[in-house]
């Protein structure tokens, strides 16, 4: 799964502690980390840059009991990085939470938005 351009729909952010939340970015960054063995990679694929993705990738591993992300330091093979057997559970549990939370929005979604100004066009939802 790539990381999500919908301008419609749910946008889950679950507050773990205070001060340690995971949303749809940091789901993301994990996404494309496990998608392309890269952390610099994962990043230009969101716009972030090299430095943003690894402080996300730092608070996410500080976070957790052990580490969610395991990276190899670069060389003349080049470094890398994959996510950890926990990275995976973290992953697949919070796409199984916003897979859920859309389904059960679905009805009250549409209702909104068919309570919309017609005149309104499709874009970018304000202050979200």
């Amino acid at each position: 799964m790539k990381p999500s351009n919908r301008t419609v729909g749910i946008r889950l952010r679950l507050v773990l502690a205070p001060g340690i939340a995971l949303g749809p970015g940091k789901a993301d960054l994990l996404q494309g980390i496990k998608e392309t063995g890269s952390i610099a990679a994962a990043g230009r694929r969101m716009r972030m840059s090299y430095k943003r993705a690894w402080q996300l990738v730092e608070m996410l591993n500080e976070a957790f009991s052990a580490p969610v992300v395991a990276a190899a330091k670069g060389g003349a093979k080049g470094g890398g990085a994959e996510l950890t057997g926990l990275g995976e559970e973290v992953l697949a549990l919070y796409r199984r939470m916003e897979a859920r939370a859309a389904r059960g929005a679905q009805s009250d979604l549409a209702t909104l938005q068919a309570r919309l100004a017609r005149s309104r066009e499709p874009g970018p939802a304000a202050g979200a």
